[in-house]
């Protein structure tokens, strides 16, 4: 392992984090990047695995709201509705994440001009979102249905396609499902938990056997910085959304698309 490789994998770890719960997809960023810098891991284990450091960034900008709704399960009905609601957000991904693993990291993960592609129609479309003129029904992640849950979870299963984001599909579902912005966004996070947790132990127990120590010290480069840097996002993302919107983010995304799109016809 030489320090190239030990610089690339700091800086996609750092991108991860930056952009795992904003809805710009994380995934595509560093599949895009990577690809430009020539960076390969096997069996692609880096760009999933390295999302754990986002989620314990989540557990520890969360904690005691998590610990409130622990010690409240058995006797609040809302803490279970929540974290039912949660589970069964989680349900649809678990299924057809396992279904179609081999086709998603072999095919879809090999694709850079359809992540610029995704990122450019997925920026368009949370434009469009943004500026409707949407009147919400549910402000309180406690209070979303479980009807509304699943719904949420179907959505997220649009972000196995690299590009398309899981935190803007899952938004973007919510949102036109009668939600306001602020509690998509956090709906979004508590979802993240369930989903990357079986994303990484699903792609860990598949890869188990090709890792090396080298793709170990890698990963843990990567998962160290993707951490520290989704600490900053997760403490300042609901602010930002409510008083700003998604629209920077759909931009941002456009940007990325066809820039994407410029370095892959000049550079190959």
């Amino acid at each position: 392992m030489d320090g190239q490789t030990i610089v690339h994998a700091l800086i996609l770890g750092i991108v991860e984090g930056l952009t795992e719960f904003i809805p710009v997809s994380s995934t595509g960023h560093i599949l895009l990047l990577g690809h430009f810098l020539g960076f390969e891991s096997t069996g692609k284990t880096f760009e999933v695995l390295i999302q754990l450091g986002a989620i314990l960034a989540i557990l520890s900008v969360y904690f005691s709201r998590l610990w409130t709704l622990f010690i409240t399960l058995p006797s609040d009905p809302a803490s279970r509705r929540f974290v039912a609601g949660i589970l069964l957000a989680f349900l649809p991904a678990a299924v057809i994440g396992v279904m179609l693993h081999s086709f998603i990291k072999e095919v879809l993960f090999e694709s850079p001009a359809l992540i610029c592609s995704t990122l450019l129609i997925g920026g368009v479309i949370l434009l469009w979102i943004d500026r409707l003129p949407l009147k919400p029904r549910y402000t309180n992640v406690m209070d979303y249905p479980l009807s509304l849950c699943l719904a949420i979870g179907f959505f997220q299963c649009l972000a196995m396609v690299p590009g398309v984001s899981r935190s803007g599909a899952t938004i973007a579902g919510a949102l036109l499902m009668g939600t306001d912005k602020r509690s998509a966004a956090e709906f979004s996070f508590f979802l993240a938990m369930p989903t990357m947790a079986g994303a990484f132990a699903y792609d860990l127990y598949k890869n188990r056997n090709v890792l090396s120590m080298d793709d170990a010290m890698i990963i843990t480069i990567g998962f160290i910085a993707s951490f520290v840097a989704a600490v900053f996002v997760v403490k300042g993302l609901l602010d930002f959304v409510s008083r700003h919107g998604f629209a920077p983010f759909a931009w941002w995304r456009i940007f990325v698309g066809l820039a994407g799109f410029a370095g892959l016809y000049f550079l190959g």
